[in-house]
């Protein structure tokens, strides 16, 4: 019989403890669910880089190294490096772009997507310079889209599957954490399904 040696355990322990935190479940308390940032921007991360074809393919927008803060009030951050490409040419970085965003909470997807987004600031690859005119309305089409399309945060099938048939009250960001509130308590049915205050 082989003897397992301290490293190999080691190994398996680390091992364990990655599975543990990449399956980490939302909280659910009372009528509320709530996502903190470092699941959030885990999943962001699963999802980048991300491409995507402005004005019928026009011009192409792509995103990279998603940086999600959840700061105090009622808006999250997300900043992204920002490459233009146009007609299949090759990506040019542009800079670093920074958004602010409400949020909104898709029942049929159970999923979290950006409400409202807006364009806060921009950061030249460059150094110098800002977005002029076309630029910016070219990105705020992007951003419309992808805030339409592109979920900030998509909810465990099987914590999902204790949501059916309920209606969202709201959601937002709320100390630190992305939050959706419904119209019933889920609280008592998940307790063997994610940590429950």
């Amino acid at each position: 019989m082989a003897r397992i040696r301290f490293p190999a355990i080691a190994l398996l322990l680390l091992a364990l403890a990655a599975a543990f935190v990449a399956s980490a479940a939302p909280r659910l308390a009372g009528r509320e669910v709530s996502i903190d940032a470092a699941d959030a921007q885990q999943f962001l991360e699963g999802r980048f880089p991300h491409r995507q074809d402005v004005l019928g393919g026009l011009f192409e927008v792509s995103v990279s190294r998603p940086q999600l803060a959840l700061p105090p009030g009622t808006r999250l951050r997300l900043d992204m490096d920002l490459a233009l490409a146009t007609a299949g040419g090759t990506p040019v970085p542009m800079g670093r772009l920074q958004l602010t965003s409400a949020l909104r909470y898709d029942t049929a997807q159970r999923a979290f997507f950006l409400d409202q987004p807006r364009i806060d600031d921009f950061r030249p690859a460059s150094g110098s310079g800002t977005l002029d005119e076309s630029s910016r309305g070219l990105l705020n089409a992007w951003l419309a889209d992808y805030a339409r399309e592109e979920p900030l945060y998509r909810i465990d099938p099987t914590v999902a599957a204790l949501l059916g048939g309920l209606d969202v009250r709201s959601a937002g960001v709320r100390d630190g954490r992305l939050v959706v509130t419904f119209n019933q308590d889920i609280g008592a049915a998940a307790g063997a399904v994610a940590p429950v205050e």
